[in-house]
């Protein structure tokens, strides 16, 4: 009896070279993007202060504020109080959410309780 051995087919690889560049790249590219996209949630409650005390913040602002908080969070800060031109506001640092907003003239009138730090803009 003759018996046929069969040897498995594998199709040749990729360089891996070539390949690790690719992923890494694509990697890269999907982090920065990840990161930049980077914002604060705003709680329902904040959302109505906002639009009541007719408080406008730019994107930029925004953008300052987000990069802020996510600072005071790395250095431990859970629940700061964030002092704007134009704004108070009370955040979660943790969830990284507005949890309140008032304007300055408002502000200077109020005690804040259960804040852990502040953030001067």
């Amino acid at each position: 009896m003759n018996s046929i051995q069969r040897i498995p087919y594998h199709p040749p690889l990729q360089p891996t070279k070539q390949v690790k560049q690719a992923t890494s790249t694509s990697f890269i590219e999907q982090l920065q993007a990840a990161v930049g996209k980077q914002h604060l949630k705003i709680s329902k409650h904040a959302t109505e202060r906002l639009q009541e005390r007719n408080i406008m913040i730019s994107d930029e602002e925004w953008q300052q504020v987000t990069d802020s908080v996510l600072e005071a969070h790395d250095k431990g800060v859970r629940q700061p109080l964030v002092l704007m031109e134009q704004a108070a506001l009370i955040v979660n640092a943790k969830n990284a959410t507005v949890i309140t907003a008032m304007d300055r003239l408002e502000a200077k009138k109020q005690i804040f309780t259960n804040i852990d730090g502040t953030i001067i803009l």
